[in-house]
């Protein structure tokens, strides 16, 4: 069985996100399951780095994005593509990191004590949006480079799993 344990304050940011990515890779190796791959994935990210108050991911269903499994407080349910932070992520494919919400145009604040995030598009092979991996922090500027970088690899080990996954 496969036991989560927190990235070690000790370890640089760029280890610790290599540690979570191969604990990632165990978590969600062998499960086919969209559901439970998407909640242990959150899960796994929201007890393993300090400073957060929200994980989960944003499903795109063909119009907008939709809520899908998440720690944290209880979220939007829907978001368009385009608005806020995750529908920009979704829109431009970029990932967002943003220092400050309270300075991004037109943010959604769905937990008020939300200070910053970062969201990571997921995009298949071909091309098609299939959503958005969304981190709250309730602090300023927790979020960096070196997190966009550790975030897309967590993403892509999500990601690169997927064909293999189905939705119940």
């Amino acid at each position: 069985m496969f036991q989560a344990s927190p990235a070690s304050a000790h370890l640089s940011k760029t280890a610790q996100y290599e540690e979570l990515v191969a604990q990632a890779r165990a978590l969600i190796g062998d499960e086919t399951s969209l559901i439970a791959n998407a909640a242990n994935f959150s899960s796994l990210v929201f007890n393993s780095l300090e400073g957060l108050n929200w994980a989960g991911f944003y499903f795109f269903d063909g119009t907008e994005l939709v809520v899908g499994p998440f720690q944290g407080k209880p979220a939007c349910v829907r978001i368009a593509i385009g608005k806020g932070v995750c529908g920009t992520a979704a829109q431009t494919r970029v990932t967002q990191v943003v220092r400050d919400v309270h300075e991004f145009p037109g943010h959604i604040a769905c937990d008020s004590a939300s200070q910053s995030e970062i969201v990571v598009p997921l995009v298949a092979a071909d091309g098609a949006l299939i959503g958005v991996w969304d981190v709250d922090s309730p602090l300023v500027a927790r979020f960096d480079e070196e997190d966009a970088k550790g975030m897309e690899a967590l993403c892509k080990v999500f990601v690169e799993r997927l064909p293999h996954m189905q939705t119940l």
